[in-house]
């Protein structure tokens, strides 16, 4: 099998792709877990998502490309700069609300529906306000994460706040696991049954 040929690229993605070159964002989402959120996306019609960290909207952009008419997703940054971004792509998308505030904030303060899938790239829903986030995926949801395995850009010590987080899922009784050594290293959860 030839995992590098995936054939449905989003239509935005090669724009979002050169955007963030000219301004040297060097943190941009792994193709491959985007061909995994649209997946799992097309499994939750009419869904209910959440994205912690849009960063330019790269996995943004998979993310909608997964979705129905009838879903719904929620994506939020504190960094003005890379929002307005994924604002000039995708800010006409009914389907798609982008906020820009403090994610630790968002979270503690969010008394919506829960969700359908939460993919957590960012420290807020990762490492910090975490049993809030996962009480609010529902049952049969996903939990995504990403960045898993050793990356160049992670300050020092930062392992034990992965080896930490992993504990802490494994720990869990109403959620399963799958950690995958792909991509940049992937945690799948699903939620089981309520606490």
């Amino acid at each position: 099998m030839n995992d590098t040929n995936i054939l449905d690229f989003p239509k935005s993605l090669l724009g979002i792709q050169r955007k963030s070159e000219a301004i040297g964002f060097t943190m941009p989402s792994d193709i491959y877990i985007g061909s995994l959120l649209k997946t799992l996306i097309a499994s939750k019609p009419k869904g209910h998502f959440l994205e912690l960290g849009t960063g330019i909207g790269l996995s943004l952009s998979w993310m909608i490309d997964g979705m129905d008419a009838e879903s719904y997703i929620i994506t939020v940054d504190n960094n003005p700069e890379l929002s307005d971004i994924a604002t000039d792509f995708f800010g006409n998308n009914k389907q798609l609300e982008i906020v820009c505030e403090d994610g630790s904030k968002w979270i503690k303060e969010y008394s919506g529906k829960n969700f359908d899938l939460i993919f957590a790239d960012a420290w807020p829903g990762k490492y910090s306000e975490i049993d809030k986030i996962l009480d609010l995926v529902k049952v049969g949801g996903f939990y995504i994460i990403d960045d898993m395995s050793v990356q160049p850009n992670w300050p020092e010590g930062h392992q034990e706040n992965v080896n930490t987080l992993v504990n802490y899922l494994e720990e869990r009784k109403d959620f399963t696991l799958t950690k995958m050594n792909w991509s940049t290293g992937l945690i799948v959860a699903v939620r089981k049954y309520g606490k």
